[in-house]
């Protein structure tokens, strides 16, 4: 089933690549998920890239790691959870909600809609490198 799965996000990725959807730009890495596919339960631990729109930003999760943390409301509706590194990658200036994020990063899912993190560059170097593009920049 898993594999069925991967057929068609990479089906639906190649098609939309062909299209013109989805960023025009950034690294490349293992196949995009556009984002107007709904992620699921199938899709967890899978590298992913998308756009969304934010719609609540949260207080920054300081218990280990730093993260500054906000919601994108993807244009499948579903919503998703950005825990982006602030230790290993500059926060993400003037966001606002309401202000439109492209990301890569990989995904995990959970019930409330996932999570995505790895949204910067692995300092090990053994993880495809995720970014964040807010009002014409990039944070990684």
């Amino acid at each position: 089933m898993k594999k069925l799965v991967w057929v068609i996000v990479l089906v639906v990725g190649a098609y939309a690549g062909y299209q013109g959807y989805g960023p025009r730009s950034g690294p490349v890495g293992p196949p995009a998920s556009p984002s107007g596919v709904r992620l699921d339960a199938a899709a967890g631990h899978t590298q992913v890239q998308g756009s969304g729109i934010v719609v609540r930003i949260l207080p920054d999760d300081t218990e280990g790691s730093r993260h500054q943390r906000f919601i994108l409301r993807l244009p499948s509706g579903q919503t998703l959870l950005v825990a982006h590194n602030i230790d290993l990658a500059p926060r993400v200036s003037g966001l606002k909600e309401g202000d439109r994020v492209e990301y890569s990063g990989e995904y995990e899912w959970n019930p409330k809609g996932g999570v995505l993190h790895w949204t910067h560059l692995d300092p090990a170097g053994r993880h495809a490198a995720g970014w964040l593009k807010h009002d014409g920049r990039t944070f990684q």
